[in-house]
């Protein structure tokens, strides 16, 4: 976008003095707000002038001259320092030698009256159509100083030392990270350091940015602040609005890709383009910033209508080959020339040929034309105009001497009304006709644009639907794998347990076939031992998971306390060769072992060795430890019998009694 677009995507303060004086107390300023359309009208003074201009940021703030704002030049420069960053202060009659707002309003049919709102709008109208010099003092380079945020003489209970190491040491910490933020930004700069003891007393950095661009910011927090200050001309200059551009030849491609090419009127390439977005006023303000076109080339014959339309726009000569230009010859042509894509080949070649074309015609108008006229503005007219260089100069000259003339008073011709007339109608009919041929490019580009669309939402929806099927096999499988990686487990866990028993198994036998210190090599006589910790069915289970309980083992129970009936029988099921107990049974517990033929023995008479959870016990004792419950037995067996004999006789005479 050129600076006039830019100035209207924004707000515009027109501004002049309603009554009093800038040097006098409380002057008041007529203020016309214009955002390009609309205009809004209100009397402020000065403080509220000001405030307006913080609170809402206008691009531009208008005036007729500078110096209603600011008494001398002094106070401009301090006025010109308070604006915020965005805001231009822009003069809109000139630089150094003003021109009355009259006729600069007149030269640009911009309303005016002597009223001070009337000239307040007038310059805001004519700042927003690109109308006159922006007033700086200021340089696009700013100063960022991190220094110390307090003096170093001592602080708090801290020795001097120390305080001023830490002090110190915290402004180069901060400079760091501000230099951190710069190279992140991308921004040039320059650093100057002060080394002290233990770190910076100060750091400047001179960045080539304005204060709005940079990624600090004023602030001031414990041992550390941060002054920001845009540095300063060495006066008050002058930039105009709008900038001189110079002739150039233009090449376009134009279709959904539309590439464009500039070129100097000395063959070299200043500027490409491709695009598929920007529509035709697009293109024309982005070539309107890059140059005045004297000539506009096609590589294909018949010139294109886009084309030919962005031609017009600019009433600049057309240029077409005899037969579309080759794509060899495309290539040969630019071969030296930087390009991205076929599009803007096609457009650089396009340029370069109408220049090759032409060369010769510019070298000899160029020979002709004296050194203080523009060769470009010759060439505009002798190539699209078609006139000679003779006329063109003549005119040139005779326009050259009208001005001279009135130099002194700045003038120039005034246009009658009906010239303004014939002017503004002539301008309206080529806008409209620009825009109705803008609309219905737009409407093909649009149709295009949708046909692509829609395209590439089909492709879209096949590729969604691919990897919705990719992503359900992908589901399927990483089930499939988490199923058959807890099978692996579980076998592992299976695996280790087994390994272990089997382990258990190993000692075990080792155990039964070792000897006791005091027994012969040749023979042990040791007979293994199985522990169960309580006489209770979990710790059965438990012996019978970890190591196995088999018909004619020697148990050993180190608690035989508390067991129910439904414990003794499910040791009896194992039917062991002896239990050995270390406690009481209880009663209920006995009668089943002894009903199930179950040898029972204090675990004192066997002397038992333990390793771990495996022991074994001398064979002999053992079988003294049965022997002896075998004699118990039948006592208890003579015992209960001649119990029940004399139950029997008692319920016998209790009969006859009866």
């Amino acid at each position: 976008m050129n600076a006039r677009t830019a100035a209207l995507d924004a707000v515009v303060f027109g501004v002049d003095i309603q009554s009093g004086d800038v040097r006098g107390d409380s002057p008041s300023y007529a203020l016309a707000v214009f955002d390009g359309e609309s205009v809004d009208r209100d009397v402020v003074s000065y403080r509220k002038l000001r405030r307006r201009i913080d609170d809402e940021v206008p691009a531009i703030v208008a005036t007729d001259n500078m110096y209603e704002l600011a008494e001398n030049k002094d106070a401009l420069v301090h006025f010109l320092g308070s604006l915020p960053d965005e805001t231009k202060l822009v003069q809109v009659t000139g630089a150094e030698q003003p021109e009355p707002l009259s006729r600069v309003a007149s030269r640009h049919g911009v309303p005016y009256g002597k009223d001070p709102m009337k000239e307040a709008e007038a310059a805001a109208r004519l700042a927003a159509a690109n109308v006159g010099q922006e007033v700086t003092a200021f340089t696009d380079r700013t100063e960022v100083k991190v220094a110390r945020g307090r003096s170093t003489g001592g602080g708090g209970g801290w020795s001097e030392d120390r305080y001023t190491r830490r002090i110190h040491g915290s402004v180069k910490r901060r400079a760091r990270e501000v230099e951190s933020e710069l190279d992140d930004a991308g921004l040039a700069y320059e650093r100057d350091a002060t080394k002290k003891y233990g770190g910076f007393s100060n750091a400047i950095f001179t960045v080539e940015a304005r204060p709005s661009d940079l990624p600090v910011s004023t602030e001031r927090s414990g041992d550390v602040r941060i002054e920001i200050e845009r540095m300063r001309r060495d006066g008050i200059e002058f930039r105009p609005l709008a900038k001189r551009r110079d002739h150039v030849l233009v090449g376009i491609d134009p279709g959904t890709t539309t590439a464009v090419a500039v070129v100097g009127l000395d063959g070299e390439v200043l500027d490409v383009l491709s695009t598929r977005t920007a529509d035709t006023a697009a293109v024309i303000e982005w070539i309107i910033e890059r140059g005045r076109p004297i000539i506009v080339a096609a590589d294909v014959e018949p010139i294109p209508e886009t084309v030919e339309k962005i031609r017009r726009s600019f009433d600049a000569a057309g240029w077409e080959p005899d037969r579309d230009l080759p794509v060899d010859t495309k290539k040969h042509r630019t071969r030296e020339a930087g390009y991205d894509n076929d599009h803007e080949r096609d457009a650089l070649a396009a340029a370069l040929a109408a220049y090759d074309d032409h060369e010769d015609q510019f070298e000899r108008v160029a020979r002709k034309v004296p050194p203080q006229f523009e060769i470009g503005a010759v060439l505009a007219r002798v190539v699209a105009d078609e006139e000679s260089v003779e006329t063109v100069l003549a005119d040139l000259q005779e326009d050259d001497s009208d001005g001279s003339e009135d130099e002194s008073e700045h003038t120039e011709r005034e246009l009658t009304a009906e010239e303004k007339q014939i002017k503004r109608l002539k301008a309206r009919v080529d806008r409209l006709e620009g825009h109705v041929d803008d609309l219905q490019e737009t409407i093909r580009q649009k149709d295009e644009q949708l046909d692509e669309y829609e395209t590439e939402l089909s492709s879209a929806k096949r590729q969604e639907r691919k990897e919705a099927r990719q992503r359900r096999e992908v589901t399927r499988l990483e089930r499939e794998n988490n199923r058959l990686e807890r099978q692996v487990s579980e076998k592992d866990e299976r695996i280790d347990e087994l390994e272990g028993k089997l382990e258990r198994l190993k000692a075990l036998w080792k155990l039964d076939h070792s000897n006791f210190a005091d027994v012969s090599e040749k023979k042990a006589g040791l007979v293994p031992v199985k522990v169960i910790e309580q006489f209770t069915t979990d710790d059965i289970e438990a012996a019978q998971q970890s190591f196995g309980l088999a018909e004619d083992d020697v148990i050993l129970l180190r608690d035989a306390s508390g067991a129910g009936r439904s414990t003794a029988e499910r040791l009896a099921d194992v039917n062991p060769k002896v239990v050995l107990r270390n406690g009481g049974l209880s009663d209920v517990a006995d009668r089943v072992l002894f009903e199930a033929d179950i040898p029972v023995a204090p675990a004192e008479m066997v002397t038992v060795q333990e390793v771990d959870e495996l022991a074994v016990a001398r064979e002999s004792e053992v079988e003294e430890a049965i022997d002896d419950w075998e004699e118990r037995a039948i006592e208890r067996e003579r015992e209960r019998t001649g119990e029940m004999v004399d139950q029997l006789i008692s319920e016998h005479r209790a009969g006859e009694i009866e």
